[in-house]
């Protein structure tokens, strides 16, 4: 698969290491993304742990309850200027509105729907929209949560929004059940989680992280016995470097999947230790069903006016 000075550049965006080694791993990848940042990790060179998208589009990310349903809107624009814009606030408002109230099956029947307090649908609208702003605007996703207790957050005026679904049994205190999502809100968009616990995991992708980190502790063993005169054997070598595998494994929960973190608020109490201690406080169960966090912009590639001279020498 061939690739280009702009995959360089990208790469290097991605992970932060130089370009050279950005070229060199494209090139052992045959231009495959996602097995250069791998190749690059097991060479120690990028410490990400997971797929990282460019942020480059504007607009909001928008979470709201309506009536009990939960939902959760990404809205583009071109520039943040627009993103401030009470017009464009309102659009995004009555999206999440209509995604509530309508049950959209995908963002083309959301389009389709009727946009609140308006004869128009959220496409016809959304054109309008367009026309009365100047740039081009987009509905790109959402998440609908109808049943249980979604608790809705916004960080940095839509920079990041989050809807986090619970499930309380025996628990009359509505407020605090409501709290506690808010605090994990908080943490989701803080922390990034990208799953809400091991059982979440995909195991495709745990295995591929288990190669990695087994690449990486058998390079740091190579590293380790370097100009010892007695060597440890291949099988000694790969034992030790499973068995740091297997702690890896446990700080990959602990940064990605939500219930396995610390809490932001007592780092000393995992999240679900949090919760299950503010249950039982509250004399009931509580039960984290879902998640959604969207951060505008995330995975989407902004044209590069700016193209660098020395990216392109690369590529010859």
């Amino acid at each position: 698969m061939a690739f280009t000075a702009a995959d360089v550049k990208n790469l290097r965006e991605m992970t932060g290491v130089g370009m050279m080694d950005c070229k060199k791993a494209l090139e052992a990848s045959d231009g495959d993304f996602d097995k250069a940042i791998d190749w690059l990790r097991e060479k120690g060179l990028a410490a990400a742990q997971k797929k990282a998208g460019r942020v480059a589009a504007e607009g909001v990310a928008h979470a709201a309850v309506f009536d009990g349903v939960g939902v959760v809107v990404e809205v583009n624009a071109e520039t943040d200027f627009v993103a401030k814009n009470e017009k464009f606030i309102g659009f995004v408002k009555g999206v999440a509105e209509a995604a509530a109230k309508f049950a959209p099956k995908d963002v083309e029947a959301l389009l389709d729907a009727k946009f609140p307090g308006s004869d128009k649908t959220v496409r016809e609208q959304q054109q309008e929209m367009v026309l009365v702003i100047g740039e081009n605007i987009s509905t790109r996703r959402f998440e609908r949560y109808a049943d249980g207790i979604s608790v809705p957050y916004i960080h940095t005026g839509g920079r990041v929004g989050v809807l986090v679904n619970l499930e309380a049994d025996g628990i009359s205190d509505t407020a605090a059940v409501t709290e506690l999502g808010r605090d994990l809100a908080m943490q989701i968009a803080a922390m990034k989680p990208l799953y809400l616990d091991k059982d979440s995991v995909d195991t495709a992708e745990l295995e591929k992280e288990r190669e990695i980190q087994l690449g990486i502790a058998i390079e740091e063993g190579k590293a380790k016995e370097e100009g010892k005169a007695k060597k440890l054997s291949e099988d000694k070598a790969l034992e030790i470097a499973r068995k740091k595998v297997d702690g890896r494994i446990n700080k990959f929960y602990e940064e990605f999947c939500l219930m396995s973190q610390p809490f932001v608020k007592a780092d000393k109490l995992s999240v679900a230790q949090h919760v299950e201690q503010t249950a039982k406080r509250l004399g009931g169960a509580i039960r984290i069903k879902a998640f959604t966090r969207y951060e505008k912009g995330e995975g989407i590639e902004k044209k590069q006016e700016d193209f660098a001279a020395e990216v392109a020498s690369l590529i010859k």
